[in-house]
């Protein structure tokens, strides 16, 4: 199954700036949770490893497919953006989950403890 097959990643297609993309809201006017996480150089890795990479972010994304509603991946600054309904942890959650199987993965920012 593609990323695009979710219909919240945007996986590699040509980036646009996030403002144009993710979604803020909800149905309800309900503000969904944005973070950012930098690979670090993962643009200048061979190929099979970005798949690789993109692959094991996809299998968490998978598993919070009820709570995310927006993901993408920028290759040019090596960072990843995702969007998700606020739910107490969730954060933390997906945060964690990423790291897990991408431990290069770094959050942008620090989340509140």
């Amino acid at each position: 199954m593609s990323g695009q097959e979710l219909g919240f990643f945007n996986g590699l297609l040509p980036s646009q700036p996030l403002w144009k993309l993710a979604p803020t809201r909800d149905t309800d006017g309900t503000s969904f949770v944005d973070f950012m996480m930098v690979i670090p150089k993962l643009k200048s890795k061979p190929q099979k490893y970005i798949d690789r990479t993109l692959n094991e972010i996809h299998m968490v994304l998978v598993q919070y497919s009820h709570i995310v509603v927006f993901a993408d991946i920028n290759l040019k600054i090596n960072c990843l953006w995702i969007s998700h309904k606020f739910q107490p942890g969730v954060c933390h959650e997906l945060v964690t989950a990423i790291r897990r199987r991408v431990p290069e993965a770094m959050l942008v920012g620090d989340m509140a403890r």
